[in-house]
């Protein structure tokens, strides 16, 4: 994998109040909104974040450039099953550009060229959280 698509960094707001996130769900969101930072930080553009429909939902949508972003979130605070990014396999891959195609069939933004990325968030007691962000991680 090229370091070009591949970034693994601390984010840089702190520690993180992992504490604090008590259920599945509170850490997922806390986990967007730390990539949602990240990716901002980074030069994209947030343009949606949750959108949902029938068939299910998009985390994050952003703007890099001529690029719109599909960007999958994907959090945890242990790697004991495995790092964050490998959790996208290919059903949710196959789902995701569904709902890539229903955002877009809903909104009226256009771009040349569409890709689909992966951050992955690890949460650490008392330390930043580490985020990795694979981009264009699959057609």
């Amino acid at each position: 994998m090229s370091t070009d698509r591949l970034r693994d960094r601390p984010d840089r707001s702190g520690p993180t109040t992992v504490g604090r996130v008590r259920t599945t769900s509170d850490l997922g969101a806390h986990g967007e909104r730390i990539a949602a930072a990240y990716l901002t930080d980074s030069g994209l553009r947030v343009l949606d974040r949750n959108w949902r429909c029938r068939d299910g939902e998009l985390d994050i949508v952003a703007r890099d450039g001529d690029a719109l972003v599909f960007c999958e979130v994907k959090t945890r605070r242990a790697v004991g099953f495995g790092h964050p990014v490998e959790a996208v396999g290919h059903v949710k891959q196959r789902r995701l550009r569904v709902l890539a195609q229903r955002w877009l069939a809903a909104h009226d933004e256009r771009a040349p060229e569409l890709r689909f990325d992966v951050v992955g968030v690890l949460v650490r007691v008392d330390r930043p959280a580490l985020v990795t962000h694979l981009r264009a991680a699959f057609p």
